[in-house]
């Protein structure tokens, strides 16, 4: 039975009961996408309506991501792992490493805008999980899964264009509250990895939100023993949600190792 399913049965039932922002629509042991050999429990959360920006910043304190209208946390029975991880923009720092990406991708322009699907934004994303090795055995996504994760959403959802002379190098999608943003992903074409595109996304994202006041910069899951998540302890000041706590990791006092 697919989740899609789920969640149409579940707001048929539930459809009359009052003030019930949300109902758990799967809930099952998996195995980690992170860390092999473990399991994981990530339960999918239905929004039954739009969230405001107020409560969209609220979720993220939570540790809460978004896939298409539900929201998931970690739930995982024996490993506490995962840890979601977020930069206060105004006080953060680039280090050396960074500056040096910055000033490689000053020619990279960015649009903003709504969410959209094209062909050429499907093969990117496809090029950039499978030959970056990104995808476990994974399927090439299709325009269904891929409007159902971006397009389809409980909050306010852009997207960010990175073009380099005029032609569409990588498009960062972005959940944005009252005060915070989550970075939901990025994707680039692999023929541009040398301008470290992730890199400068994100550096581009915490600057956007400094000059307009913004708070936190939110970048999912941090897991320190998985090298497609633990590079992003590498943006200082940042703080990690720790035994329902956030805790904060300053800026080390040798930056590179």
């Amino acid at each position: 039975m697919g989740v899609d399913y789920i969640c149409i049965v579940c707001l048929q039932e539930y459809r009359f009961e009052m003030n019930v922002r949300e109902r758990i629509v799967y809930n099952e042991i998996e195995p980690c996408p992170y860390i092999d050999g473990n399991d994981s429990l990530m339960p999918l959360r239905w929004q039954l309506w739009k969230l405001t920006p107020s409560e969209f910043d609220s979720s993220l304190a939570c540790g809460d991501r978004r896939v298409g209208k539900m929201l998931y946390r970690t739930r995982c029975p024996s490993c506490k792992a995962c840890e979601p991880i977020r930069v206060p923009v105004q006080t953060f720092k680039r280090s050396k490493s960074q500056r040096r990406v910055w000033r490689r991708c000053s020619e990279i322009e960015v649009e903003e805008g709504g969410v959209l699907f094209t062909q050429s934004r499907l093969d990117m994303y496809n090029r950039h999980k499978h030959e970056r090795g990104l995808a476990k055995n994974e399927r090439l996504m299709t325009r269904e899964s891929y409007e159902g994760w971006f397009s389809k959403t409980c909050t306010n959802t852009r997207e960010f264009r990175y073009k380099l002379n005029g032609s569409l190098i990588g498009l960062s999608i972005l959940d944005f509250g009252g005060k915070d943003i989550s970075s939901v992903y990025f994707f680039f074409d692999p023929d541009y990895a040398k301008y470290s595109l992730g890199t400068y996304s994100a550096l581009y994202e915490i600057e956007w939100m400094r000059e307009r006041g913004l708070r936190y910069y939110y970048l999912g899951l941090f897991v320190d023993s998985c090298a497609h998540l633990n590079y992003k302890s590498k943006y200082y000041p940042n703080e990690r949600l720790v035994n329902g706590r956030w805790v904060p990791f300053p800026v080390p006092s040798k930056k590179e190792k």
